[in-house]
């Protein structure tokens, strides 16, 4: 066994190339013995893929289901563990996002998925608003769900379809933009850019090797330029590893004009 991530109840676990089926299940017996949340053990037979990033898993222990109830920073989340996108490794990412958001602050998140930037940020901070927005109907259906299981329908607004297509009908400007953003080679900033206001933060999300995260920066100063934005990059920091020496980088941006 390589190591499992605890979504709530349920638990995700990477078997051995040669592990025989006995052996796990017996080790997913032992998951769930040692973890008393964890009413479910879920076998990953495939990673993340697609611009969706739907997972592929199999049933090995426990009831069998799919649907994750998830709780952090005060807030709980239901969704589908195949055709939703969790990561559990960002909760604390989203606590330090939430943390930097000011009252009264009006607050877009691009790749929104089933809304846990967007709901931790309506449940820890003073915004006057938050607009989530998430290209996946099924991931849309959770986030609307989520929304009410956490009483902010008043504070927090869900809309499904692409961002491409989305954000040119939006009305106003943000003072901050979240862009959780899938690993795709598509940057999104020239969707992001003209909805910024002037003097506006984005957390940029970008997935890079530890030796080329200079290839990040570039890539948002010549965005900028295209976009003819003068942008101040405030910090640069990890925000968990994906692989092999490669990391997600959360890249903080001031927008300038």
């Amino acid at each position: 066994m390589k190591g499992y991530d605890i979504l709530g109840n349920i638990g995700v676990v990477k078997f051995g190339k040669g592990d025989s089926n006995t052996r796990k299940k017996r080790e997913a017996l032992l998951i769930m013995k040692s973890n008393k949340n964890i009413t479910t053990v879920l076998e990953k037979t495939g990673k993340f893929s697609g611009r969706l990033r739907t997972l592929k898993t199999k049933h090995a222990a426990g009831i069998n289901t799919k649907e994750a109830l998830y709780k952090e920073n005060g807030c709980i989340f239901r969704f589908n563990v195949d055709t939703c996108y969790f990561s559990p490794r960002l909760a604390n990412e989203r606590l330090e996002v939430a943390e930097m958001v000011k009252p009264g602050e009006r607050v877009l998140v691009m790749f929104g998925g089933i809304a846990p930037f967007a709901i931790v940020i309506g449940k820890l901070s003073e915004a006057d608003e938050v607009v989530s927005i998430e290209l996946s109907r099924e991931c849309n259906k959770y986030a609307l769900e989520n929304v009410k299981r956490n009483k902010l329908q008043d504070e927090v607004e869900i809309i499904q379809g692409d961002v491409k297509k989305v954000l040119p009908k939006m009305k106003g400007k943000f003072d901050r933009i979240v862009m959780a953003r899938p690993n795709l080679k598509d940057s999104f900033l020239d969707s992001a850019f003209p909805l910024i206001k002037k003097n506006g933060i984005i957390h940029y999300y970008g997935f890079y090797e530890e030796n080329k995260v200079d290839e990040l920066k570039d890539l948002i100063l010549n965005e900028a330029k295209k976009s003819k934005k003068k942008i101040k990059i405030l910090k640069i920091k990890k925000a968990g590893d994906i692989g092999m020496r490669k990391y997600r980088y959360r890249v903080d941006i001031n927008v300038l004009n």
